[in-house]
């Protein structure tokens, strides 16, 4: 019978292969410019997350049946696509590409902050090459949305949400009176909506 050989500690016998950390995931990176869309997204926007509510949505928990998927005022805002969605899940603002100024290309998760006239406003992007729409970028306003009593009620929020985003003044803001922006979601119609200075007040980040 051989005699069986000593493993010393520093043997190459005992070294074993460094384990290397790895992300369970990495977020694609665009691999071209976004498609510019040259008229208004709306009706893409609209038929994605019909289509989402319909297959993969409507039995979740969190959903609120009284709201139904819309996309609304959208415009080109420095040449780039703006406005906002309401679906049974979320209220968000969103930018798509246009060709304009706006826009950057960004990997799904990637954050970036772009100026309104209501001041620096932070968008998180979504990028899926095999998506109906492969690119955008979305400012989360309300999520979930079971604060709302009814879709009237969401859908003026989504206005008042836009008329803000256009129309107030960084130091306009500074005077408002501090309100969280969450309190904005319990209103049940357009005459309750908190002035657009409180609304953006907590999403803009601004204090007094």
């Amino acid at each position: 019978m051989s005699a069986r050989k000593a493993v010393g500690p520093d043997s190459p016998e005992r070294v074993r292969p460094e384990r290397v950390r790895k992300p369970l995931y990495n977020a694609p990176t665009p691999a071209s410019a976004a498609l510019h869309y040259a008229d208004d997204p709306t009706p893409i926007l609209e038929a994605m997350y019909r289509r989402i509510w319909e297959t993969s949505m409507h039995d979740m928990p969190f959903v609120n049946s009284a709201l139904s998927v819309v996309a609304i005022g959208f415009r080109r805002h420095e040449g780039d696509w703006v406005g906002a969605v309401i679906t049974p899940w979320f209220l968000n603002l969103f930018v798509l590409p246009g060709g304009g100024t706006l826009w950057s290309d960004l990997a799904s998760g990637d954050r970036v902050r772009i100026q309104f006239p209501v001041g620096e406003l932070e968008f998180i992007a979504d990028y899926d090459p095999g998506g109906d729409i492969p690119a955008y970028q979305y400012c989360p306003l309300f999520a979930p949305v079971s604060q709302f009593a009814t879709h009237a009620a969401a859908l003026a929020a989504a206005e008042e949400a836009l008329k803000a985003l256009f129309t107030v003044a960084p130091e306009a803001i500074a005077e408002a009176p501090a309100m969280p922006l969450q309190d904005a979601a319990v209103a049940t119609d357009a005459e309750s909506i908190p002035s657009r200075r409180a609304f953006f007040r907590g999403l803009a980040g601004h204090h007094s």
